[in-house]
Parts: structure tokens; C-alpha cells; sequence
């Protein structure tokens, strides 16, 4: 899905019901619209209003989302972890249907941060106008008519499923004078405005009758995005605080600390994580591991693919332990729809799933960024300073109890 021939080392780009972060998945939603409710409110959804020229529709609040709940004094945090997918396209390689399955199966919410290129036919790419790049320019390439329906309706059930739907910009440029590192923010502003038009009409676009809308108001379901290679944080910053979002995932090299906000945005990075076997850690994506195992390879020595799939698995775990047994630091992974060297990330992030959604760990919340910055929203924030005040894999003096209850 993805020309990484460009791409740099910093990537292309359960537990219980108690608190927030369940996610809440159960039985596969029935596939018809209106009248399929994602497990509620029967043919009500068919009353909800439509918006524009169809391609989307209010059909009223999210379902399988949790309530967030305030620490209690002395409580211990649980462990939050987000998976989220950049580009989020379906090409018929049954890899979004595949997570999507994951997460019924395990409790999970993700986030999808969503190309709003994918749902743009080929034909029609004169529409989109990249800022410092010719009319029609992208670095990925545009989706088949068939890839835009099986896209829509997987993030169609993905939203009745209760995973959130951000955005990943569009053309995902990275390089020469043209990459988003360079954008300024009223060029930031023209990229999210065209991603939301792309989103939002889509049945004008593609000229599809058969489809069900988009049962959300996009506009509004967006509150936070990833850049394309995590390049452009800075510019990007005010034009998301203008647009409200509430959250930015594009910074690179985070550590595994509570997060904080930069321009009232929460700051929410991928995470430098421990790299079984190396002297270094790597940041938590796919597309990282790769670049230090096949050196950016994406089909490389097939009888190598074993080691490094235990080594990207074993990055994932090691990467969820040292928080869960330390400073319950968040934990922020990023991955693509790609069978880069065999499949072998795909098969790393689903093992990371199960080993973390086991059920023995009741205070695990696989959540997306949308519900884990409710949570944050929800706390005292002199609650959250004292959890800042707590390094990369260090312990809370005394125990938790002790930690917090002063607060």
C-alpha cells in the first residue's frame, strides 16, 4: 500500500469493565444500513439524519464506548495501550477485517488513522491539491474503486464496533521540498479540510449509490490525527488547536512517560521501546523494526523472517511490561497494513494482542486515543503531574497507595 522507497528510519509515517478502556467489541454487526445497529438501537438508526450528499450520517452517539472514571485517591493506574494503524486501507488482503476480528475477540478499541486519499478515485485526482506539490501528486498510490468500497464498509464497521476513526493527512509526502516537514499551518489547514472533504463525499466522488453512508459525522468523530512520517509536528500543532482537535500522535522518539500538552494538545508519541538482542530501542512501530532488520526491505531473506518475528513480537511485549510493572506510562504502537517480509509484523502485533488481553491482567485497557484522552480529561490534574513526575521504568516510591493518596 505504501512506496517507502522514500521513507526514513522513523517509519512511514480486556480487562475489565470497570473503567474506561474496554472498547467493549462484541458480535459482529450485521452488515445492512440503516437498520444494523452495531449491537444497538435496532432500526433507529435508519431515522438518523443524513449529511450532505450522503456519504455520511448522524446516527447519534458511538456505541461500545466506555465511561471514563476518576482515579480514586491512592488507586493504582490501570494499563492503558493503543494500537493504532496508519492509512487504514483495505486492499483485499483481508488485513483490516483480521484486526478488526483481533479486536472483537480480545475487548480491544484502536484507532484508525484513515488516508483520506483511499476513498478518492484515481480519476478524480485532480481534486486533491497537495500544498508544495503539483495538483493530483501523491506518494501512495490511489486505491482501486473496489479497494475504496471494501475500505468504506470496514471503516463503516469499524465506527459500530466503537474504534476511532482519525486521519492520516493524504498524499504522505516525506521528502524534497515538498514534504510535510515544510507545510506552514494554513497549509496544514487546506491537507485536514481536503481529508474531511474526501471522507464526507465520497459518493459524489466515486459515484457509488449501493453503499451505505458513514455512520458519523466526521467532523466531528475527528479529534487527532498522525502525520506522514511523523514530520511537521510543530505547523500542524496551531491549525489542530484551531480545529479542536484534542490530541496529536506524529511525535517521534517519545519515551514511556505519562503525556503531557504542547499548545493544548495532548502530546501522545510513539515510544522508544526495549529491542530484544540490541544495544538500542526502537521506536514503537512496524515500519521501524523493518528499517533495522532488513535495512528498509520489505521482502528481504525469507529464513531470516522467524528471528525477526520473534524479535518484533518479543519488542511488543517488553515494550507493554516495563510500563505495566513500573510507572503504568501509556503504551503507543503504530502499524500498517502490510505483509512486509512475509507478513511477519502482522503476525508480531496480533501474538502482542493476546499476551496483553490474556484476561489475568484485569487492569489492561486496550483502548483507541480518543477514549484514552477522555480518561486523561477526567483526571485531577495534580493526579496526573505526580504521574509525569515518574521516569521511564521507574517504580512509584512506597506503592501506589502511598504515591497517590497524598494527591
Amino acid at each position: 500500500m505504501h512506496d517507502i522507497s522514500r521513507r526514513g528510519l522513523l517509519g512511514m509515517g480486556l480487562g475489565a469493565a470497570a473503567a474506561l478502556g474496554v472498547g467493549g467489541c462484541g458480535t459482529e454487526p450485521g452488515k445492512g444500513w440503516p437498520g444494523s445497529d452495531g449491537g444497538r438501537g435496532g432500526n433507529d438508526r435508519a431515522k438518523k439524519k443524513l449529511i450532505g450528499d450522503g456519504s455520511t450520517a448522524d446516527t447519534g452517539p458511538q456505541p461500545h464506548q466506555p465511561e471514563p472514571e476518576r482515579l480514586e485517591p491512592g488507586q493504582t493506574p490501570p494499563q492503558f495501550v493503543v494500537f493504532s494503524w496508519d492509512g487504514a486501507g483495505e486492499v483485499g488482503d483481508g488485513l483490516f477485517p483480521r484486526f478488526r476480528k483481533v479486536a472483537r475477540d480480545h475487548g480491544a478499541a484502536m484507532t484508525f488513522f484513515l488516508s483520506g486519499l483511499y476513498l478518492l478515485p484515481e480519476s478524480k485526482k485532480n481534486l486533491y491539491r497537495p500544498p508544495n506539490n503539483p495538483t493530483g501528486a501523491s506518494d501512495i498510490g490511489y486505491l482501486t474503486d473496489e479497494h475504496i468500497r471494501v475500505t468504506l464498509e470496514n471503516i463503516r464497521l469499524a465506527w459500530l464496533e466503537g474504534h476511532e476513526i482519525g486521519t492520516h493527512f493524504n498524499g504522505h509526502f516525506c521528502g524534497g521540498s515538498g514534504s510535510v516537514e515544510n507545510w506552514t499551518p494554513a497549509q496544514w489547514q487546506s491537507e485536514a479540510d481536503q481529508a474531511v472533504s474526501f471522507v464526507t463525499r465520497w459518493r459524489t466522488n466515486t459515484g457509488f449509490k449501493d453503499l451505505d453512508p458513514l455512520p458519523f459525522d466526521y467532523r466531528k468523530e475527528l479529534v487527532g490525527g498522525r502525520t506522514p512520517c511523523l514530520l511537521g509536528q510543530g505547523n500542524l500543532l496551531p491549525t489542530a488547536r484551531m480545529l479542536g482537535w484534542r490530541y496529536d500522535a506524529s511525535s517521534p522518539g517519545g519515551r514511556q512517560v505519562w503525556p503531557e500538552k504542547k499548545q493544548g494538545i495532548w502530546d501522545l508519541p510513539l515510544q522508544q521501546i526495549p529491542f530484544p538482542g540490541r544495544s538500542f530501542e526502537v521506536l514503537s512501530m512496524d515500519y521501524n523494526m523493518l528499517a533495522n532488520q532488513s535495512q528498509n526491505a520489505t521482502q528481504s531473506d525469507p529464513a531470516k523472517y522467524p528471528a525477526w518475528e520473534k524479535q518484533a513480537r518479543e519488542a511488543l511485549i517488553a515494550g507493554f511490561r516495563r510500563p505495566y510493572e513500573t510507572n503504568r506510562a501509556p503504551f503507543f504502537i503504530g502499524n500498517h497494513f502490510e505483509k512486509w517480509n512475509g507478513g511477519i509484523y502482522m503476525n508480531a502485533v496480533e501474538d502482542a494482542i493476546k499476551y496483553i488481553a490474556d484476561g489475568k491482567r484485569t487492569d489492561v485497557r486496550l483502548v483507541s486515543f480518543r477514549q484514552y484522552v477522555d480518561w486523561l480529561d477526567a483526571q485531577d490534574p495534580k493526579v496526573l503531574n505526580k504521574l509525569r513526575g515518574l521516569g521511564v521504568g521507574e517504580r512509584p516510591a512506597g506503592g501506589w497507595k502511598s504515591y497517590l493518596s497524598a494527591v
